[in-house]
Formats: C-alpha cells, sequence, structure tokens
C-alpha cells in the first residue's frame, strides 16, 4: 500500500461562509454593487447589471421572465433569498427539485437557483435537449468543495486494499456532492442520498452489505447511522489528509459505517446552548433540527428532518406554536412570514444565511433571463456523458428508495 501525505486545505467556500453574517433582523436586499463589497468571490457582469436597484431588477426579471413564458422553468431551493424565490416556479429541498428535475421534459431551460452540484444533478436527470443555467457560477458549495473526486479515489482505493474487493462496502454520496461522486457510486453498487431518504438509503445498503462508507458529511451520516442502530463504536471518521483516513486496518475492519470528514458551514453554528437558552426563554418552544447539525444539537432537540420536514411541520403546526429551528435563516426567516399566526425564530441570534446560495443575486437572475431571451445561454453547466450515465445509475436507485 503506498502512503500518501497530504496537505491539509480548507475550501474557500469554508473560509468566506461568515462574509454575510449580521445581527440585523432583516436581510436587506441591496444592489449587487453594494453586495460586492462583501469579501467573497463573485462572477463578474455587466456594471449595468450591478448597479440597478432591487426595484429595478424586478421589473427586469419579470419583463424577461413573461417573455420566455414555458420555454424556461426556475427552480428555488428553500434557502434562497426572497428577491429570488419568489420568482420561482417550483420551490424545495434538494431531493424534491431533484424529482421535479427528471420530470420535467417540456421547457428548453431549467434555469436552477440553488448551488453548482443542483445543477450537475439537474443536468443528468434532465432530457438532452434541456440546458440547464446556474445564474452564478461561484455558487458552490462548502461541504461539497470538502470531498475532491481525487482524495474519494485514493480512500475507496486504500478500503479495497484493506478490505478486499468483496467485502460488501457500499458507497453513499449525499445530494451535496459533484457528479464525479456520484458516478464513484454508481460505478461501486452505490446511491446517492438526501436528508430526506438518507435512512432509507441506509437500509437499502445495509440489507445487502455490512458496511458503508458515507461522503461527505460526517453530521448526517452519524445521525442516520445512530437512527440506524449503528453503534458510535462502530464508526470511524476518514480524514483525507491522513494516511488510511487516520485509521487502523483493525479499526476499518471492525467499521460498519465510515464517514467522510466533511460538514455544512450553516449547520454547524447551531449548539445545544442555544436550544437550552430557546428553551429559557419559551417553556413550550419545540425545536427543530437540521440533520446535518452535529449528533449532540439533534439528540437535544425535539424533532429533526429535510428543510421539506421543517416546512411541511411548521405549516402545520397549531396557531400559537412556538418553534425554534435550526437551519438556514432565510428559510427559517420565510417560515416565521408565512406563519404569522406562530411564534417561528432562528436558534442562532447572529443571522448567518448560506454564503454561497446568496449568491443567487437578482442581478445575476436578470442578466441570464435577457440572455435566453436574446439566444444567448450562459452558465450553462453541463455533465459529460461518461460521469453522467454512471452518475444517472445511483440517482436512479436514489429515486426509487425512499
Amino acid at each position: 500500500m503506498v502512503v500518501k501525505m497530504k496537505t491539509p486545505t480548507i475550501p474557500i467556500t469554508e473560509i468566506e461562509q461568515s462574509a454575510f453574517c449580521q445581527t440585523d433582523d432583516e436581510l436587506k436586499a441591496k444592489s449587487l454593487e453594494e453586495e460586492f463589497g462583501a469579501g467573497v468571490r463573485w462572477q463578474k457582469l455587466p456594471v449595468s447589471y450591478m448597479r440597478m436597484s432591487p426595484e429595478e431588477l424586478d421589473d427586469r426579471i419579470t419583463e424577461a421572465r413573461a417573455k420566455l413564458g414555458a420555454r424556461v422553468v426556475i427552480l428555488g431551493h428553500h434557502y434562497q433569498r426572497d428577491e429570488i424565490i419568489k420568482f420561482a416556479d417550483h420551490r424545495g429541498d434538494s431531493f424534491k427539485l431533484s424529482l421535479l428535475a427528471a420530470s420535467m421534459k417540456d421547457s428548453e431551460y431549467i434555469l436552477f437557483c440553488g448551488v453548482h452540484f443542483m445543477a450537475e444533478t439537474a443536468d443528468i436527470l434532465s432530457a438532452p435537449h434541456q440546458k440547464v443555467v446556474l445564474p452564478n457560477l461561484t455558487a458552490g458549495c462548502s461541504m461539497a468543495d470538502m470531498a475532491r473526486i481525487d482524495d474519494v479515489l485514493d480512500c475507496w482505493d486504500d478500503l479495497q486494499d484493506v478490505l478486499g474487493e468483496s467485502d460488501g462496502l457500499t458507497p453513499i454520496t449525499y445530494m451535496n456532492s459533484t457528479a464525479a461522486i456520484k458516478a464513484l457510486c454508481g460505478r461501486n453498487d452505490g446511491i446517492v442520498c438526501t436528508s430526506s431518504n438518507a435512512a432509507a438509503t441506509f437500509k437499502w445498503a445495509y440489507e445487502k452489505g455490512e458496511r458503508v462508507l458515507f461522503i461527505p458529511d460526517q453530521h448526517l451520516g452519524r445521525n442516520t447511522g445512530v437512527k440506524m442502530g449503528v453503534g458510535l463504536d462502530e464508526m470511524i471518521v476518514w480524514d483525507p489528509f491522513k494516511p488510511l483516513g487516520g485509521n487502523t486496518e483493525d479499526e476499518i475492519r471492525y467499521s460498519r459505517l465510515i464517514l467522510w470528514q466533511g460538514h455544512c458551514s450553516v449547520h454547524t453554528r447551531f449548539t445545544v446552548d442555544q436550544i437550552e437558552q430557546a428553551r429559557e426563554r419559551f417553556p413550550d418552544v419545540q425545536i427543530l433540527a437540521h440533520p446535518e447539525c452535529t449528533m449532540e444539537v439533534v439528540q437535544a432537540a425535539d424533532y429533526n428532518g429535510s428543510t421539506e420536514f421543517i416546512k411541511n411541520f411548521v405549516s402545520e403546526s397549531a396557531p400559537g406554536s412556538v418553534i425554534a429551528v435550526g437551519t438556514e435563516i432565510s428559510m427559517v426567516k420565510r417560515l416565521a412570514a408565512e406563519n404569522p399566526d406562530k411564534t417561528v425564530f432562528c436558534l442562532d441570534s447572529v443571522v448567518c444565511p448560506c454564503s454561497t446560495m446568496y449568491r443567487i443575486h437578482p442581478a445575476y437572475l436578470s442578466w441570464v433571463l435577457d440572455g435566453l431571451n436574446e439566444g444567448v445561454v450562459v452558465n450553462q453547466i453541463t455533465v459529460d456523458e461518461e460521469t453522467a450515465e454512471q452518475s444517472r445509475v445511483a440517482l436512479d436507485r436514489m429515486l426509487t428508495v425512499v
């Protein structure tokens, strides 16, 4: 076995995560020129779009969208800012939007207001004649950036060396990963999951083998493993910058769940202390946490589930309910506005939207729509056919395991 020493790196998207944090009660709309002041990467676009006010952009987007009609469908993830989500034909979490992308065959363009891995998935699942557009190419995902394909391939080779190719190791990758990693899962009898169906994919995997490699979010993997009865002493974490992920061969052989060392920059902000403070403030509060939160937070919460679960829970709660939510702030504030008969607030008092989702500014949406009306497709996301074919295998499994 060749031992490779690597220098640890922190994804730039992780470093930039706090750029939009503020203590105000509202995330106020600004021109893109003003937002360029935040210390993050932005895709460049014509100055005229950067200087437009939010009101001007609203009018331009409405007009351009009307001209395109049924030729375009706009998908909006729950974590998008309100100025974007109001133009979405459909909104949802990554699982719901994946289903929609797979079923919509009529529109010429799928304009995905989300992040890069979501647009890749839409391209893989959509029809050949459809073009998928991501308004801002710098809208990535810090968690996905923590699992680089070369590192994952090295991990897979090391595990094969230690365990043998017939060991029954099943790779599961979270939707928040590149198409190349989804393809690895497709080639190796693995599957893609989302937070909505993670438990179902674990059940599927353990019915055919004794061991799972879960990429890239260790917290979703750990929380799901606990839910499925896997002991903490049967889990190991794989650090891609250490030989054998920082584990011994015996630890690998004893494990039932191998967790990639990745996390969500938003959901790891939530703490048990925040939950305790919410309970002190509102004795009858119900705590909801996303399963990307740490195990301690998930176990201290009353309920945990995907963004779609959280949305439905709040909507279906009785009037007068008090609900504290551990997930992305744009979604929490939207839920509060849509449920004025309830008290809905974020566990974290510091307002920190997902810095990569937040980069889908209305100026970018206006720019790409104007381009489509002029016959110019900008920011098209494409996945090469071989990668798409293998990814599709793992994604098709995901869409049948619910």
